[in-house]
């Protein structure tokens, strides 16, 4: 399947989301490993929807943590030091109960392999076998349908057995003083286990956006008015609250996360720049359709999303503690789309808004910033070129010094 076809489906429902899973063969530029860690040289499946087999082929045995996850449904498994050179193309065909895997890095020395399932299921056993004669080490996972209650039955007992990872309290942020630089967070969006938007030419967005971060970082460090943290300087994935959660941590005065964005090929005027802030409802039915694949990036990793009551609670804070930090938001918003007027191109002058996970902590003034549109030749050129970056780059730094002679006019940060 095509990416347009996957995106033309994200717009039309996010449920259909799950056919992002087909990107697969997306580790091109992982960090190096520890020195003989083990190498996934193969993967395929076998069986039928009564009991379907995984097997990776690994050049040496090694510990792995296999377990499930359901809304999307998911098998996830987590090793240490695990580089892939798996063959083009793996883990785009359904057999049995897997409708797609694809493989990466999650987080520093730690690899992850997401099996998507296409209803619930048992993980009936998991195993890893050590080299033996001409044969290669295995992981080998065996699955089986269940019901509905059944699998959530399991799953309730699979968390209380394994005490879940508690990413723990965020401290609250105290806000630097005049006399300190500005703290600005750098957000490239993607990484990892998580490729994000794929060209029809193969860039990759999480590659374009790190680049152009790079870069960015260093334009705002060469004025010498800030210091300038990025979530991530390397094909690593970061879940969503973890981009956050950074950003607090760091007393961040500003946060902009960055993005390529990707349309349908039928619509072939797609070009340039976006802005986005947080809103409760979306400010159309585009930037509601971005916000549901931009907010899919942890289930596509195989991060547990959060389940409705998470949410309220999430917007209940958002209401009573945000409204000031959303209007500074927008004036940073307005700061890049009046630089991006005059040196860049626009897909949109308007302000645009939606419920991004990533934009959401309370205290830090948040941005997203769409670069371009992979979909777009010309667009694609752009994101590639170091000219573009530069100019591009340019402009955000900028916008950013707008922005902040604004607010130190006004008050403290």
């Amino acid at each position: 399947m095509r990416i347009s076809g996957q995106l033309r489906m994200l717009v039309l429902t996010p449920v259909l989301a799950l056919a992002l899973a087909v990107l697969t063969h997306f580790v091109t530029s992982q960090p190096a490993f520890a020195e003989g860690g083990a190498v996934a040289q193969d993967a395929r499946l076998a069986g039928d929807r009564e009991r379907t087999r995984f097997i990776a082929d690994l050049s040496k045995k090694v510990d792995v943590n296999v377990f499930a996850l359901g809304n999307p449904y998911r098998v996830i498994v987590d090793a240490a030091d695990v580089s892939f050179q798996m063959p083009d193309g793996i883990g785009n065909k359904q057999r049995g109960l897997v409708t797609a895997f694809r493989y990466g890095l999650f987080a520093p020395g730690k690899s992850r392999i997401v099996l998507d399932i296409g209803g619930p299921f048992l993980i009936d056993r998991s195993f890893v076998l050590g080299a033996r004669d001409d044969q290669p080490a295995r992981l080998v996972i065996d699955l089986v349908p269940t019901d509905e209650k059944t699998f959530l039955a399991k799953l309730r007992e699979q968390r209380n057995e394994t005490a879940e990872s508690d990413m723990g309290s965020v401290p609250n942020a105290t806000p630097p003083s005049n006399t300190e630089k500005p703290i600005v967070v750098l957000d490239p969006g993607h990484g990892g286990v998580d490729p994000g938007a794929k060209s029809a030419n193969g860039v990759l967005e999480k590659e374009v956006v790190l680049a152009f971060a790079k870069r960015l970082r260093k334009k705002l460090e060469a004025t010498g008015r800030y210091h300038v943290h990025m979530t991530r300087d390397d094909d690593t994935f970061l879940p969503l609250k973890e981009r956050v959660k950074y950003a607090r941590e760091k007393n961040a005065g500003l946060f902009i996360s960055l993005h390529a964005d990707y349309f349908p090929t039928e619509i072939d005027d797609a070009r340039g720049a976006t802005v986005f802030t947080l809103s409760e409802e979306a400010s159309d039915e585009e930037a509601q359709a971005l916000a549901a694949k931009e907010n899919f990036s942890d289930a596509i990793a195989g991060v547990e999303l959060p389940d409705d009551s998470d949410e309220v609670v999430t917007n209940i804070l958002i209401d009573l503690a945000q409204r000031e930090t959303n209007n500074r938001s927008v004036v940073m918003a307005r700061s890049i789309v009046g630089e991006l007027a005059a040196k860049g191109r626009l897909h949109t002058r308007q302000l645009r808004s939606a419920g991004f996970r990533v934009l959401k902590a309370p205290d830090v003034p948040s941005v997203l910033l769409e670069l371009g549109f992979l979909s777009n030749e010309e667009d694609e050129k752009q994101l590639t070129s170091d000219v573009w970056r530069d100019r591009m780059a340019s402009a955000i730094s900028d916008a950013v010094d707008n922005y902040f002679k604004k607010r130190l006019a006004r008050a403290p940060f």
